[in-house]
This record gives C-alpha cells, sequence and structure tokens, in this order.
C-alpha cells in the first residue's frame, strides 16, 4: 500500500498520455522504488492515469437571516 500525491498523480498521468504506458510504468516504479514488479507497476500507472483531479468542493453559504425572514 502506497498514497499517491496529485503531483505525483499528475506527473504519471502526463507521461502515459504523451508517451504511453510503458513509459508510466517506468515513472511508476522511478517515484516509488518499493514496486519492483512491471506488471503491478503498469496496473498502478493504468489506474493512476484513470484517476481525475476532484472537483472544487462548493463554498459554503452562510445565510444572514435564517428562515427566510428578515
Amino acid at each position: 500500500m502506497f498514497s499517491v500525491t496529485e503531483a505525483e498523480s499528475a506527473a504519471i498521468r502526463r507521461v502515459f498520455e504523451e508517451e504511453g504506458e510503458l513509459s508510466a510504468m517506468i515513472e511508476v516504479r522511478r517515484r516509488f522504488a518499493g514496486i519492483t514488479d512491471n506488471a503491478k507497476a503498469r496496473e498502478c500507472a493504468r489506474t493512476i492515469a484513470g484517476w481525475r483531479p476532484l472537483p472544487v468542493a462548493p463554498v459554503p453559504v452562510t445565510r444572514l437571516h435564517p428562515g427566510g425572514k428578515r
């Protein structure tokens, strides 16, 4: 088990889209030295490449007049 930062996932996605799956696998192995199996690194690269950044959370609205009364 390992965690991936948004910057790492963006870099892996970029490599996957620009250079392909093999290059993304190499990028995963370069960034995460604990992954030594090429098949597992390729699976991780495909998974990470499929992620999309989370949408920006909406800003909560504070009501000045609770219940709609003024």
